[in-house]
Order: C-alpha cells, then sequence, then structure tokens
C-alpha cells in the first residue's frame, strides 16, 4: 500500500481538496504509475460538478503521463521503468469489436480491479478510470501505451484525452485527407486539436470558426489557414465564401469536413450547414443531456448526402496512435508544446478551474 498527496473532490459543486489516499500495489492486470504530469481538463469540472454522475468522492485527473512503477501477475505489455501516456479505454480483445479487427470501438474496456481510498478507507472513483492528479495512481495495465521516454512529460501527456479527441476527429472520424476544406467551430484544446490534425492529414484549407479572438490566433499557430470571428460574421456564409474561394473554377457549397468542437445544438447546425454536398460533420464536443438536435428539415439532410459522425475520443486505438504521434512530436511535426499554457503544482487545480472558466489556457498542466 502507497501513501501518496491527490486532489480529491469530495462533493458536488465544492471545492477540491489535496488529500493523502491510499493506493494498493498492483494485482493481476494491473499497473502502478507513478505520475510525472497531468493536464487539467473540462471532463475534471464536470465530474466536480456532478455532471457525470454522483458516485463522490472523486480521484480527479486523467490526461496524463508517468513511469510504470510495478505491475501484477499476467502483466506483458508493459513492464517497471517504461514511460507511459495513460489512456481510460483499455479494450478487452474480446467483444464484437475487437473481433472484427475494430478494437478502438471496444464495447468492454476496463479499468483497474482494486480501489483507491481515502486515509480512512473510503473508496474513491477514479475519473475516467484513471485518477492522475495524484503522485501515483493504479490502473488496468492495458491503460498504459510505452512511447518515447524521451518525450517531455507534459506534452505528450495531453494525448490522454483533449489533443487526441481533436486530431483523431480530424484524422480518424472526419477523414480528412489531402487538400480537403475542413472548418473547426470552437478553437478551445480540442479544437485546435483538431487543426493540427487537419495540418497534419494535409488539408489544403482550414478554417477556425470561434468568439473569441486569442483562440484565433492559437489556431493560427497550429495550422489554420483561415479565421472567422463568428461573434462579428455569420460563421456558415463565411466558411462557405472561403471554401469556394479554395475551389476555384470547380465551385463548393461549404467545406468537406466541419467539425463540431463545442457541442450546442446551434454549433451543430452550423456544422450542419456549412458543410459542401456530400460533407462531413463531426460532433467531437460533448452536449449535455438535455440538449435536443436542432430542428432541420429532414429533406435537407436527405438532400445534403454526406456524413454526421460523432467522435468518440477522436476514435483513436493507443497502441496505434499514441506512439505514431509522439514520434511526429519528437521530429518537430507536431507542436504538442504549444497545448502547454502553464505548469502548475498539484495544489493548482481549483485555480486552474477558474482560468479554464476565463477563457485563458489551451491546457493547465500539473507537473509532479
Amino acid at each position: 500500500m502507497h501513501e501518496v498527496k491527490a486532489v480529491v473532490a469530495k462533493a458536488k459543486g465544492e471545492p477540491v481538496s489535496l488529500e493523502t489516499i491510499l493506493v494498493p500495489d498492483p494485482g493481476p492486470g494491473e499497473a502502478l504509475v507513478q505520475v510525472q504530469a497531468c493536464g487539467v481538463c473540462h471532463t475534471d469540472l464536470h465530474y466536480r460538478e456532478g455532471g457525470i454522475n454522483d458516485e463522490f468522492p472523486f480521484l480527479l485527473g486523467h490526461e496524463a503521463a508517468g513511469v510504470v512503477e510495478a505491475v501484477g501477475e499476467g502483466v506483458t505489455t508493459v513492464a517497471p521503468g517504461d514511460f507511459v501516456v495513460l489512456n481510460w479505454r483499455a479494450v478487452c480483445g474480446d467483444c464484437r469489436a475487437c473481433d472484427r479487427g475494430e478494437p478502438q470501438y471496444c464495447f468492454a474496456t476496463h479499468n483497474a480491479t482494486q480501489k483507491m481510498t481515502l486515509a480512512d478507507g473510503t473508496p474513491l472513483s477514479p475519473a475516467l478510470g484513471i485518477g492522475a492528479f495524484a503522485e501515483k495512481t493504479l490502473v488496468a495495465a492495458g491503460q498504459c501505451t510505452k512511447v518515447d521516454p524521451e518525450a517531455r512529460p507534459a506534452a505528450v501527456g495531453l494525448l490522454g484525452c483533449g489533443v487526441m479527441a481533436g486530431i483523431g476527429a480530424a484524422m480518424n472520424t472526419g477523414n480528412v485527407s489531402r487538400g480537403d476544406v475542413v472548418a473547426v467551430i470552437g478553437c478551445g484544446g480540442v479544437g485546435v486539436a483538431a487543426i493540427a490534425g487537419a495540418a497534419l492529414a494535409g488539408a489544403g484549407t482550414i478554417i477556425a470558426v470561434d468568439i473569441d479572438a486569442g483562440k484565433l490566433e492559437a489556431a493560427t499557430k497550429l495550422g489554420a489557414t483561415h479565421t472567422v470571428n463568428s461573434s462579428e460574421t455569420d460563421a456558415v456564409e463565411a466558411i462557405k465564401a472561403i471554401a469556394g474561394a479554395a475551389a476555384g473554377h470547380r465551385g463548393a457549397d461549404g467545406a468537406d469536413v466541419v467539425i463540431d468542437a463545442v457541442g450546442r445544438p446551434e454549433t451543430w447546425k452550423q456544422a450542419f450547414y456549412a458543410r459542401d454536398l456530400a460533407g462531413t460533420v463531426v460532433l467531437v464536443g460533448v452536449p449535455t443531456p438535455d440538449m435536443t438536435i436542432p430542428e432541420i428539415p429532414l429533406i435537407d439532410v436527405f438532400g445534403r448526402g454526406g456524413s454526421l459522425k460523432s467522435s468518440w475520443y477522436g476514435d483513436c486505438l493507443p497502441s496505434r496512435d499514441f506512439p505514431m504521434l509522439v514520434d511526429l512530436y519528437r521530429q518537430g511535426r507536431l507542436d504538442l508544446d504549444a497545448f502547454v499554457t502553464e505548469e502548475i503544482a498539484i495544489d493548482g487545480v481549483e485555480a486552474a478551474f477558474e482560468r479554464m472558466h476565463q477563457g485563458d489556457v489551451l491546457r493547465s498542466v500539473v507537473v509532479l
């Protein structure tokens, strides 16, 4: 058993606190990881606010990288000393999706069996099965993906959630290809990652849409060729105009792929009408349960054709995607450092939530 410091949300809507928790030695199929860095994600705030479920107390944090300290019986995929990025989808290898060769859609992902607890023995619910705002955490071994140990933990740990969600929304779900016109609505951490993914895929025109000039500037640094401030102009008409100019004599009625990184009915409707005929809409921003699809004539759904998709974790397969993206980072072709706005201590999470609310950061990263 290991006594470590960790960030815990004890009750709905209350500020988080730094607590001593107990982390068991790894059992069969589990790994103990010494956390080196963990990003502060909106999902952690959703947990604190009770927006995920009410299984308090929560051990927060999930965008993490660290070093495997010990493994349990039967673990062969990682070993003590391995530098890993953590993920929240350890595939089972035996469900219908896994059997048909699509493990990124696994129906039975799993987490560690043993519980981490508060010092008094109260069981903790780790955020997304990870709980990495902690000096050490216990996860299923399949949640550990070995990557280049020379990579910067604060940067590559972000692949564990938001950055992978955005890059994957473009490259995996949206199937962006060379020369495509891509629009991304919402340029927070996930949105600018989608822009970076579109650039990696070879998109010819990448349109960033937001109401914040600072976020549009960040989007330009990550690969956007055009920006649209939707507080000043109609986003749909602006996207169509840029797409038409990019297409030249061939004409265009919108972008080939439009990615909604906000996840609201009004932005999804913008994405629907801003795509070209037979274009693709990708929803990667997470809506709340009360939101509904906006009223759109069914003939428009039929007449425009194409695909309406949602992207869950960027349709990623960590064992395939994490090492590749870390290699691109090490080669200077993917600027993961640009996503790290600030590095903070483990007791700075609550203040980081406030900066997130104000839109001042792409990512605050806890460094241990």
